[in-house]
């Protein structure tokens, strides 16, 4: 048995190891790598393995770091089953056709350029055709639903608390080399306890091999008060002083828990009843949808705010305006009065928030929130480290609107979280491998976990190989 990481090690960004287990080859995720334009392309373009030879991928949730690339892995002759949740099935059926799209948007910019120099066109890493033809391939499965998918390997799935959906993938394998049992946990991107609209991620008893995010692996979050808080002063004083408060957010999860929250402020006569909140990201919309389709995912606060809540909806209220059409979209960057604008992509690098982005950043009276965390070389990280100009949609902007972040709203588990979570081990696994984090972070979240009495804890590096 052994495990090859292809992505995800020494960054925060696409996901994918590798197992060899009795003779069948498992992928752990299939993520797109997000960074500089050309080495994503390339990367995501070209698989480190053959696609065709992968018996099974086994998805922990649908985020696109996570998920990203399985149209791909499909076109290359990958036939085997794709097992996630019911929930991430569904919320990939609608985020892996939005990448697709965003990939045709972002190859007609390359050409346009590439013409210009005189160089032939290339092609997106894969098409809408490529995404449908992919979703033939989920199988749903339920948490806690113990699975044999290969003879001598069982899966279950075990709530992650990350995003609806998200999952802790447990593998009890019979490993014919050595004649030994061994439980392998993956954590997938591991949740916070007590977070609204979501359960708690589950806590294991035992593990052999583990392979553990490290997001957040050197910080703490603010505690959830807090962070309501400063996102009602932040939406109030914009508000005061005649702005818009814009905030670039993922469209699955932290689109939905800003939505909840924002409502309980609301409801609770701290913000006012007649700002206008906006959705304005068709892929939030549908995946809201979703969200209203699985209340089996929520936690008990949420499912006692519905029962006492007048619009009996977490995810809308009055003045809660969902945007779908273009016409819509276009119509808020004329809006002169007070608002709030939440609209992906989380990190501002597509979509309909360039457009928020570009209409609204010289304003001194608006605010820039930022609501998680932002890779390297993205729009959205240029906004957090203030740089003074920026570049939106080909054109040079000048950055006069405030800039604030809020990293309580984070879905990762922050440094003391992942070592509760750790520390709940009776029987603590034998090697550990720390992955999806920053090179800095996982290095020294390696060693912490070594402090807590962990054997053997590795940092992989891209592609390398460890016999287990």
């Amino acid at each position: 048995m052994h495990i090859e990481f292809h992505g995800a090690v020494r960054t925060v960004t696409g996901s994918q190891h590798l197992l060899t287990i009795n003779g069948h080859r498992i992928l752990l995720d299939c993520g797109l790598y997000q960074g500089r334009r050309q080495e994503s392309f390339m990367r995501n373009q070209n698989l480190p393995y053959d696609a065709a030879s992968i018996d099974m991928l086994i998805l922990s949730h649908a985020h696109i770091d996570h998920s990203g690339n399985i149209p791909n892995l499909v076109k290359n002759g990958f036939r085997g089953d794709i097992v996630c949740t019911y929930a991430t099935r569904d919320l990939c059926a609608i985020m892996l056709r939005d990448s697709a799209k965003i990939q045709q948007y972002d190859v007609q910019y390359l050409n346009r350029k590439r013409a210009k120099q005189g160089l032939p066109p290339i092609e997106p890493i894969y098409s809408l055709h490529d995404t449908l033809e992919s979703m033939k391939f989920f199988l749903g499965y339920g948490y806690e639903r113990t699975r044999e998918i290969f003879p001598g390997v069982w899966l279950t799935f075990h709530d992650a608390g990350h995003m609806l959906g998200s999952a802790i993938v447990t593998l009890d394998i019979e490993d014919r080399e050595t004649k030994k049992d061994v439980r392998l946990v993956f954590t997938g991107d591991l949740g916070r306890p007590n977070r609204p609209i979501l359960r708690d991620p589950t806590l294991l008893d035992e593990a052999d091999i583990l392979i553990i995010e490290s997001t957040y692996g050197t910080r703490d979050h603010d505690e959830d008060e807090v962070s309501d808080n400063v996102l009602r002063d932040i939406i109030n004083r914009t508000c005061k002083r005649g702005g818009k408060t814009i905030i670039p957010a993922f469209a699955v999860g932290r689109t939905q828990e800003l939505v909840y929250r924002i409502h309980r402020l609301v409801d609770k006569g701290e913000i006012s009843v007649n700002l206008p909140i906006y959705v304005d990201s068709p892929l939030a919309i549908s995946a809201t949808a979703v969200h209203r389709l699985h209340p089996e995912a929520y936690d008990e606060e949420i499912a006692e705010f519905m029962l006492e809540d007048r619009h009996g909806d977490p995810f809308g209220f009055d003045r809660m305006i969902y945007t779908r059409a273009v016409e819509q979209s276009k119509a808020l960057n004329e809006l002169e009065d007070p608002a709030v604008i939440i609209s992906a992509s989380g990190m501002a690098e597509a979509g309909r928030i360039l457009h928020h982005l570009a209409h609204n950043v010289e304003d001194p009276r608006n605010t820039i929130l930022i609501v998680g965390w932002q890779a390297p070389y993205t729009l959205g990280r240029r906004i957090v480290e203030k740089q003074r100009k920026l570049r939106i949609l080909g054109e040079e902007y000048t950055l006069r609107a405030e800039v604030k972040t809020i990293n309580g709203f984070s879905g990762h588990a922050d440094r003391h979280e992942l070592l509760e979570w750790v520390g709940h081990f009776r029987r603590k696994p034998q090697h550990t491998y720390v992955v999806h984090g920053d090179e800095d972070v996982s290095l020294a979240f390696a060693d912490t976990l070594r402090q807590h009495g962990l054997a053997d804890v590795n940092v992989p590096e891209l592609g390398q190989r460890f016999d287990l």
